[in-house]
């Protein structure tokens, strides 16, 4: 649990004149503030999922960012294979490719382009990775030759992999790989052939003509075996097997060839990728204890290439565990994908890993941990990316409040979420219905219950795919043993012959608690009382592995009951043995004096143990009286640390609203003056006091005021420059700052430095009326020390410091302003003028103590 009492630093702030600026001087003392535990529970997850979704817009993970070509495109592989197998066939595998790029901000054509596209130029690749598809088409009727097959090749990707394709995008694919198989023949170039053929063959795959498609993968892999083209080989039986369904038994003969074709040219990443997709095929075709054995695998291997995305290989070792009743892998694989996640705040499909997190504790009894984990995987699920899992953390959610027996409850979050945001698969809806029915079976409402398992029903029959089995199979077993509930057997054998016949349709098992108490009711109610037996051995055999932990603490309270007992039985031995030395030592007057020392001694035992407790209650006491005192103090201190803060904002808004009435009186003065050079002076006053004005702003408007968030101030200057010139388009800036937080000390130096800059740039880089560009640049050059650039394409400026305009005030000021922050000033005239400021971060008190 949190403490209620949380550490934000506030400044005391010291005011003094420096040359002839405003300096400021901050000096950072700790506070203790009350933390009121459901104010800080909301701030906490608003900042968590704020960060998510900040994370959501910005440019590729450093995470992802540090790998090479190979290495992302087994990310997008890794990715996607979990996506389409979680969603459990509700999107079709090339939607689950373009959400898998969407996430880790990587370019779709990434996941198609592997036979072409090592890495080095790639024409039109940039065009059709923004999607301009018709400027491809333009690029296209000026290539020749091989750069031509490669842009036909990418253009037929682009129509053929759309998500959800359409049959005008089957057309054109078709046209584009028509012309491409015709050229490559011409060419008579092979790579060029294989790989028209093979997109050929994926194209009529996607048209649903697997007959004519596996004709094109033929022609390819017999030829590359007469060549000895293992490399060739290698990419021509993964295509091919990728799209074959995982019950034929082709896919996995072919996928098995590649793993060892690929290890034989050194490609490991591709290695690794036919062996995660023969993975899958193994966990939907039941053979879960071998799938888990490739998962653990897949996951060394991953080490070895330094591949840190482990979490897919993961997260679905915890789903075999849990199926399993494996509860402690289950946790420790949970825990490794979130800890890994969380460490390098890396927070795409942070929804399934919390819910899969979520999923344990839920099945260890922990319905608290676990409701809190789902909370946040559906906030994570609705701020971010919509990966169409983490509307199953919503049922994991009521599924936690159902098992504490908040049924009611449960029902009302069903209905509030579900009118929010309505089911959009059929599996979903199916789900929906079937959370519905348990939480009213459990209230006892058993006509409502039948209506929702009738709905869940109706769902169910539209999904018979290896993917749904598992989950039709479970709520098939939950209705029926609802009907055995309610007496109506005839409904209950019903539905447990459906499931049988799913167990033939899909050459499937399924085992679980539940499935074993259905077939030993069912057994018994048959009659036959022999297999009923054997299948309650097997329910009670799983029962007590999911209520193992329980169990351990029933033994221990066994065992201490044993001890007890033991215990007790001694004790009235030993009674029984005193009784009897009693009556002995009354026989010997010897013996009698030493019972009476004996109780002496004891005496004496029990008044220093007496008087020990004593003085321990009175020390006690006085700390007791301490600690009061203590706190009082602490509660004063903070009522005063409070009014000192409101006092401090309080200084910071007064001299706002002073420097806004010098920059008003300023400009009330300029009304009355004809001077041009008068005039011009006042404005650039006014500008002046208007950088220093923000920054007091800036610091009353902030909770923390004792540093200045400089990428915020720098826009906001620059646009209140930008309205003060009424530059409208003619003259643009491109802002480029690090993320930075400044002492005002020099923050306020900066912003002047900023405006004369700026400024300058603004009066006469661009004369007669030109336009142009201003660029700003705040960048980290070494730890603590960063590099400030103001620059201009426009006519340039002299940078001969002895020429007369380098006395300018202006450039007096900045040549000031850079000696009061120990800075480096150079100018330079390259297209433009150029001015470098490099400086060292210095730091408030607090901060610099916290260091030492």
């Amino acid at each position: 649990m949190e403490k209620n009492i949380f550490y934000v630093n506030f400044p005391d702030i010291i005011l003094k004149n420096r040359t002839t600026l405003y300096l400021y001087l901050f000096i950072i003392k700790n506070i203790q503030k009350p933390n009121y535990k459901q104010i800080m529970k909301q701030v906490y997850a608003l900042c968590f999922i704020l960060s998510i979704a900040v994370q959501s817009l910005a440019q590729t993970s450093p995470s992802v960012a540090k790998y090479d070509l190979k290495k992302k495109r087994l990310l997008i592989q890794a990715c996607s294979i979990y996506l389409f197998n979680a969603n459990q066939g509700a999107i079709d595998p090339d939607s689950s490719v373009v959400l898998a790029c969407k996430a880790y901000k990587l370019p779709v054509s990434l996941a198609y382009d592997e036979g072409f596209n090592d890495g080095s130029y790639l024409i039109g690749n940039d065009l059709i990775d923004k999607g301009n598809i018709n400027s491809a088409k333009k690029l296209l009727a000026k290539s020749k030759e091989e750069n031509r097959i490669k842009l036909l090749l990418q253009i037929t990707n682009f129509y053929l992999f759309k998500p959800g394709t359409k049959p005008e995008d089957l057309q054109n694919a078709f046209l584009y790989i028509k012309e491409a198989v015709d050229l490559s023949k011409q060419l008579k170039i092979k790579k060029w052939q294989h790989q028209s053929l093979l997109l050929l063959g994926k194209y009529y795959f996607q048209a649903n003509n697997q007959v004519e498609g596996k004709k094109y993968f033929v022609q390819v892999i017999s030829e590359c075996r007469k060549t000895n083209d293992k490399l060739g080989l290698a990419d021509a039986l993964d295509v091919y097997a990728t799209l074959l369904p995982n019950l034929d038994p082709e896919k996995e003969k072919m996928l098995q060839e590649a793993v060892s074709l690929y290890a034989g040219v050194g490609l490991e990443e591709k290695r690794i990728e036919s062996y995660m997709k023969i993975t899958t095929i193994y966990f939907w075709t039941g053979r879960i204890n071998e799938a888990k054995k490739r998962l653990q695998q897949n996951l060394a291997d991953l080490r070895k290439i330094n591949f840190t995305h482990q979490q897919f290989a993961e997260t679905t070792i915890v789903y075999i565990d849990l199926y399993q009743h494996n509860m402690k892998s289950a946790m420790y694989y949970a825990l490794k994908s979130v800890k890994r996640m969380e460490a390098e705040k890396d927070y795409t499909f942070g929804d399934i890993f919390y819910m899969r997190l979520g999923d344990v504790y839920n099945f260890i009894g922990h319905n608290e941990e676990a409701l809190e984990l789902y909370k946040k995987s559906i906030e994570i699920g609705q701020q971010t990316l919509d990966t169409g899992t983490w509307y199953k953390s919503f049922y994991g959610a009521v599924a936690a409040l159902s098992i504490k027996g908040k049924n009611k409850e449960a029902i009302a979050y069903i209905n509030s979420l579900t009118s929010k945001y309505p089911p959009k698969t059929t599996f979903d809806k199916m789900s929906v219905a079937y959370i519905k029915a348990n939480c009213y079976e459990a209230l006892k409402d058993n006509v409502r219950a039948e209506k929702f398992f009738n709905e869940t029903d109706y769902y169910a029959k539209q999904l018979n795919t290896p993917e749904t089995f598992r989950e039709i199979v479970h709520q098939y077993t939950m209705m029926s043993l609802f009907y055995i509930n309610i007496n109506k057997v005839q409904k209950a054998k019903f539905y447990t012959d459906k499931i049988f016949t799913l167990f033939k349709v899909n050459k499937g098992t399924y085992n679980s608690e539940a499935f074993q108490r259905l077939l030993y009711k069912t057994d018994s109610i048959n009659g036959n009382y022999k297999g009923s037996l054997e299948h309650f051995k097997n329910y009670k055999r799983i029962s007590d592995s999911i209520i193992g932990v329980d169990k351990n603490k029933q033994i221990e309270e066994l065992k201490i009951q044993y001890e007890t007992k033991n215990k007790e039985q001694k004790i009235a031995l030993l009674n029984d043995q005193s009784k009897l030395q009693e009556s002995e030592l009354q026989k010997s007057k010897l013996l009698n004096n030493l019972a009476i020392g004996s109780l002496i001694l004891l005496l004496f035992t029990i008044g220093l143990l007496y008087n020990r407790y004593r003085l321990k209650q009175r020390n006690h006491a006085k700390l007791e009286l301490k600690e009061r005192e203590i706190n009082q103090k602490n509660l004063n201190l903070r009522h005063l640390l409070d009014e000192k803060e409101w006092l401090l904002k309080e200084i910071h808004h007064r001299v706002k609203n002073n420097l806004q009435t010098v920059i008003s009186l300023l400009n009330s003065q300029s009304a009355y003056l004809d001077n041009d050079m008068a005039l011009s002076a006042i404005k650039n006053s006014q500008h002046r006091i208007h950088s220093m004005s923000l920054i007091h702003q800036k610091l009353y408007n902030s909770e923390n005021i004792a540093t200045i968030n400089m990428p915020n101030y720098i826009k906001e200057l620059v646009e209140y420059l930008k309205e003060s010139f009424s530059l409208a388009q003619r003259i643009r800036f491109e802002i480029k700052v690090a993320p930075l937080e400044l002492d005002v000390a020099q923050a306020v130096p900066l912003g002047l430095i900023l405006n004369e800059a700026i400024t300058n740039s603004i009066k006469y880089a661009f004369p007669n009326d030109r336009t142009g560009m201003i660029y700003v640049t705040l960048e980290a050059i070494a730890e603590n020390r960063y590099l400030l650039t103001i620059s201009d394409n426009g006519i340039g400026a002299e940078t001969d410091f002895t020429d007369t305009k380098a006395n300018s005030f202006g450039m007096s000021l900045i040549k000031g302003l850079s000696d009061d922050l120990e800075a480096k000033f150079t100018m330079e005239n390259n297209n433009g003028t150029i001015l470098k400021i490099e400086f060292s971060q210095e730091f408030p008190i607090n901060q610099k103590r916290q260091m030492i």
